[in-house]
Protein backbone atom coordinates (compact mmCIF):
# COMPACT_ATOMS: atom_id res chain seq x y z
CA UNK A 1 0.00 0.00 0.00
CA UNK A 2 2.92 2.38 0.59
CA UNK A 3 3.58 2.74 -3.13
CA UNK A 4 -0.08 3.28 -3.96
CA UNK A 5 -0.42 5.82 -1.14
CA UNK A 6 2.58 7.73 -2.51
CA UNK A 7 1.05 7.80 -5.98
CA UNK A 8 -2.29 9.00 -4.64
CA UNK A 9 -0.61 11.78 -2.63
CA UNK A 10 1.11 12.91 -5.84
CA UNK A 11 -2.21 13.18 -7.69
CA UNK A 12 -2.45 9.80 -9.40
CA UNK A 13 -6.07 8.99 -10.18
CA UNK A 14 -5.80 5.41 -11.50
CA UNK A 15 -3.56 2.36 -11.42
CA UNK A 16 -3.60 -0.90 -13.37
CA UNK A 17 -2.50 -4.14 -11.75
CA UNK A 18 -0.82 -7.08 -13.47
CA UNK A 19 1.35 -9.97 -12.36
CA UNK A 20 0.48 -13.22 -10.66
CA UNK A 21 -2.00 -11.50 -8.33
CA UNK A 22 -4.23 -11.15 -11.39
CA UNK A 23 -4.13 -14.85 -12.23
CA UNK A 24 -5.59 -18.01 -10.78
CA UNK A 25 -2.32 -18.91 -9.04
CA UNK A 26 -3.05 -20.25 -5.59
CA UNK A 27 -0.02 -18.47 -4.13
CA UNK A 28 0.78 -15.38 -6.21
CA UNK A 29 4.38 -14.27 -6.18
CA UNK A 30 4.35 -10.67 -7.29
CA UNK A 31 2.41 -7.73 -8.60
CA UNK A 32 3.13 -5.07 -11.17
CA UNK A 33 1.45 -1.67 -11.18
CA UNK A 34 1.15 0.64 -14.14
CA UNK A 35 0.22 4.11 -12.87
CA UNK A 36 -1.58 6.83 -14.79
CA UNK A 37 0.96 9.62 -14.85
CA UNK A 38 -1.23 12.16 -16.65
CA UNK A 39 -2.27 13.94 -13.43
CA UNK A 40 0.73 13.17 -11.23
CA UNK A 41 2.94 15.92 -9.82
CA UNK A 42 6.17 14.25 -10.90
CA UNK A 43 8.38 16.68 -8.96
CA UNK A 44 6.48 15.91 -5.75
CA UNK A 45 6.65 12.16 -6.42
CA UNK A 46 10.38 12.31 -7.15
CA UNK A 47 10.95 13.84 -3.71
CA UNK A 48 8.37 11.83 -1.74
CA UNK A 49 8.87 8.43 -3.42
CA UNK A 50 12.08 8.41 -5.47
CA UNK A 51 11.93 4.62 -5.84
CA UNK A 52 9.08 5.10 -8.33
CA UNK A 53 11.80 6.21 -10.73
CA UNK A 54 14.37 3.51 -9.83
CA UNK A 55 14.38 0.82 -12.52
CA UNK A 56 17.94 -0.54 -12.17
CA UNK A 57 18.88 -4.05 -11.07
CA UNK A 58 15.53 -5.45 -12.21
CA UNK A 59 13.75 -2.98 -9.92
CA UNK A 60 15.19 -4.63 -6.81
CA UNK A 61 14.77 -1.46 -4.72
CA UNK A 62 11.08 -1.21 -5.62
CA UNK A 63 10.51 -4.88 -4.85
CA UNK A 64 12.24 -4.54 -1.47
CA UNK A 65 10.30 -1.42 -0.47
CA UNK A 66 6.90 -2.07 -2.03
CA UNK A 67 6.87 -5.87 -2.58
CA UNK A 68 6.08 -5.18 -6.24
CA UNK A 69 7.01 -3.08 -9.23
CA UNK A 70 5.65 0.27 -10.44
CA UNK A 71 5.79 1.70 -13.97
CA UNK A 72 4.36 4.93 -15.41
CA UNK A 73 1.69 4.27 -18.07
CA UNK A 74 3.41 6.53 -20.59
CA UNK A 75 6.80 4.87 -20.13
CA UNK A 76 8.25 2.71 -22.90
CA UNK A 77 8.10 -0.97 -21.93
CA UNK A 78 9.28 -2.46 -25.21
CA UNK A 79 11.17 -0.24 -27.63
CA UNK A 80 10.53 1.49 -29.83
CA UNK A 81 6.93 2.43 -28.95
CA UNK A 82 5.09 -0.06 -26.72
CA UNK A 83 3.86 1.77 -23.62
CA UNK A 84 3.55 0.01 -20.26
CA UNK A 85 -0.25 0.20 -20.30
CA UNK A 86 -0.31 -1.64 -23.64
CA UNK A 87 2.44 -4.04 -22.54
CA UNK A 88 0.44 -5.02 -19.45
CA UNK A 89 -2.50 -5.98 -21.68
CA UNK A 90 -0.54 -8.47 -23.79
CA UNK A 91 0.08 -12.09 -22.74
CA UNK A 92 3.86 -12.53 -22.67
CA UNK A 93 3.68 -16.14 -23.87
CA UNK A 94 1.08 -15.99 -26.63
CA UNK A 95 1.06 -12.31 -27.57
CA UNK A 96 -2.74 -12.35 -27.23
CA UNK A 97 -4.71 -9.56 -25.59
CA UNK A 98 -5.51 -10.05 -21.90
CA UNK A 99 -7.34 -8.21 -19.18
CA UNK A 100 -5.79 -6.34 -16.27
CA UNK A 101 -7.30 -4.87 -13.12
CA UNK A 102 -7.90 -1.11 -13.09
CA UNK A 103 -8.49 0.83 -9.88
CA UNK A 104 -9.51 4.45 -9.40
CA UNK A 105 -7.68 6.08 -6.51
Amino acid sequence: MQGIDALKAAGCQAIYIDGSFCTDKEVPGDFDVCWDDSTVDLDFLLVSAPLMFEFGQARAAQKAAYLGEFFPCSGIAAPPTTLYLDFFQCDKNSGSAKGIVGLKL
